[in-house]
């Protein structure tokens, strides 16, 4: 087994304020359109990391806490207006479902998805029409031991 065969890996995306609340109420707005695109060739599905969070907190609220480790750690993020306001623009890409995924999804995931934008100046050579809409201010491409396999 090669070494890239004992990891899965998970493709995170940052966006700016506005994109970020288009991408979480309104995924099919056309401003989004050439990252939607790339999402759809490759079976993946964006998730907002505040609103995983949420979830977490209100399962573990539902079930017991006590049977979440990171129930507390968790709770408090999504408390702090700093934090908040961090992982509502931080996004996890799903494919096929799945957290984390194999190398060979997430290289070319990370490799299509549209440029990084420093800021939201446009160059003055380019027409602003010709570019991509989405601007992501930071990739991370995690990864993580494959466990059980």
């Amino acid at each position: 087994m090669g070494l890239a065969d004992q990891w899965n890996y998970q493709v995170r995306i940052n966006l700016d304020d506005e994109t970020a609340a288009l991408a979480r109420g309104e995924p099919d707005n056309p401003a989004l359109r050439s990252l939607a695109e790339v999402l759809r060739r490759h079976g993946a599905a964006l998730k907002c990391q505040y609103d995983a969070f949420a979830g977490y907190v209100a399962e573990a609220e539902k079930n017991g806490p006590d049977k979440y480790h990171l129930y507390e750690w968790t709770k408090a993020t999504i408390e702090n207006p700093e934090k908040k306001a961090k992982y509502l623009k931080s996004f996890t890409l799903y494919v096929e479902g799945q957290e984390v995924y194999a190398k060979d999804k997430a290289d070319p995931l990370e490799r299509d998805l549209p440029p990084r934008r420093a800021s939201g100046r446009v160059p003055a050579r380019a027409r602003p029409d010709a570019l991509p809409q989405v601007r992501i201010s930071e990739r991370r491409l995690l990864v993580v031991p494959r466990i059980g396999t």
